[in-house]
């Protein structure tokens, strides 16, 4: 059997599944091993994630076809995965705590699980419509889906912070080794500062990409409706920290109010007649 990029990111599936498994075993058992393998496995599924891609990539130039895997539902969803894993990497060997990744793993091996359910003319590689052959795709689909990442991992801290604050003498064995609320409360905040920004700039790409395609910057379909209607979740978020001093347990509470709006935004409205609607 010839290994193309499908059973690749079929294998990176499973991959994610056995580095959450290690990352659910170091917070609840406490063990450096286990935290140590699960980066190592994250680290390998995610070198396989992005040769995957690659294949996917180079795959539809040698079928004459020529654009990034970016253009569906699944493609984007192999891609919202990557950029989670990439953007934990990065947490992780910044701030030394490997339980994180027991809330922030699962995102990204259930968007590859529920990629593995597309139709399967969704995981073959197909033409672009006449609307995505634009230079825009890339920059367009990046900035967002970094965002989308960022807002996940925030969620996962908010959930995290919670646990925290509602144990503050970590009577619970499960709260033990879990950072401190402070410092829970600073990588919540800077994921959500990352990800609004990037956020921003797809919005702002996708007006002018729009523009050029359908010649209207805004034209209120679903989707861009529900894009600004996150970005507004997040910008308050933002403006209650900087202006009115939110910390903690109400910045929790709004991250996982935004990321609910980023997978309605992302899912909800996929299948609601529209220009962006991957249903259709």
């Amino acid at each position: 059997m010839n290994m193309n990029s499908s059973y690749m990111l079929s294998i990176v599936m499973f991959v994610y599944l056995v580095s959450t498994s290690f990352y659910v075993a170091t917070w609840v058992y406490k063990r450096t091993t286990f935290g140590m393998v699960a980066r190592i496995i994250t680290i390998t599924g995610f070198a396989c994630h992005s040769i995957g891609m690659i294949m996917r990539w180079v795959e539809s130039y040698q079928m004459g076809i020529g654009h990034a895997p970016l253009s569906n539902l699944y493609e984007s969803l192999v891609f919202f995965s990557w950029t989670i894993i990439l953007i934990y990497l990065i947490i992780e060997f910044r701030y030394k705590n490997q339980i994180v990744g027991a809330f922030v793993t699962p995102f990204a091996f259930l968007a590859m699980a529920y990629a593995s359910l597309s139709p399967n003319i969704e995981t073959r590689i197909q033409p672009l419509v006449p609307a995505l052959r634009s230079n825009w795709l890339i920059a367009h689909v990046t900035t967002c889906f970094l965002g989308y990442a960022s807002f996940a991992i925030a969620c996962g801290l908010g959930i995290i912070y919670l646990m925290k604050s509602n144990n503050p003498e970590g009577r619970s064995n499960l709260i033990t080794g879990l950072p401190r609320t402070k410092i829970l409360d600073i990588m919540m905040y800077n994921t959500v500062v990352f990800g609004f920004l990037f956020l921003t700039a797809g919005i702002i790409t996708g007006a002018v990409w729009a523009n050029s395609a359908w010649g209207s910057y805004w034209s209120w379909d679903p989707k861009e409706t529900w894009s600004l209607i996150t970005w507004l979740v997040y910008a308050v978020l933002i403006h209650a920290r900087m202006v009115r001093g939110w910390e903690g347990t109400r910045i929790a509470y709004l991250s996982i109010m935004g990321f609910v709006a980023v997978l309605f935004t992302y899912f909800g409205v996929n299948y609601i007649p529209g220009l962006h609607s991957y249903g259709q």
